[in-house]
């Protein structure tokens, strides 16, 4: 694989996408339990947008190693250590994917065993760690305009 140009498509799409998904879990009654749990769609709309900005995310990664660096990653913890290794991810933002990406792994194959009341808990408390990913992203792309490939 060689390293050419990002997609700005590509990533403004995600990162819009991440945005808005963030924008509706918002929109949900976080600030009362009772009522956040009161309609049972609460819990499905919140899993929902969750693990898609996660993919997001992790889809804006992958990108930029397979674009930018000729790198392909199958593994979403990989994704975290290789945009480390190569100056897009600090250390500390380099540990909040690999976390996030643990989560989005449980979210994924092992959803039995995540609770509607972690689903609140993360939700209602932990949106930081996608927004501080969602900056790691922008800082980057902000400091290096020229590996964008600028077609919309």
């Amino acid at each position: 694989m060689m390293p050419g140009a990002l997609s700005k498509r590509v990533i403004v799409d995600r990162l819009a996408l991440v945005d808005a998904l963030l924008s509706e879990i918002r929109l949900l009654p976080l600030a009362d339990r009772q009522a956040f749990f009161a309609d049972r769609r609460n819990v499905w709309a919140a899993e929902s947008c969750l693990r898609r900005c996660l993919e997001a995310l992790f889809d804006i990664g992958r990108h930029i190693l397979a674009k930018g660096y000729g790198l392909g990653v199958s593994e979403y913890k990989e994704i975290a250590v290789k945009l480390q290794t190569h100056g897009v991810l600090s250390a500390n933002e380099a540990t909040i994917m690999h976390l996030l990406a643990g989560y989005r792994n449980r979210l994924v194959h092992f959803y039995h065993e995540v609770s509607t009341e972690e689903l609140y808990q993360v939700c209602s408390r932990q949106l930081g760690d996608i927004e501080v990913m969602q900056n790691a992203c922008h800082r980057w792309l902000t400091a290096y305009p020229e590996r964008l490939d600028q077609a919309l």
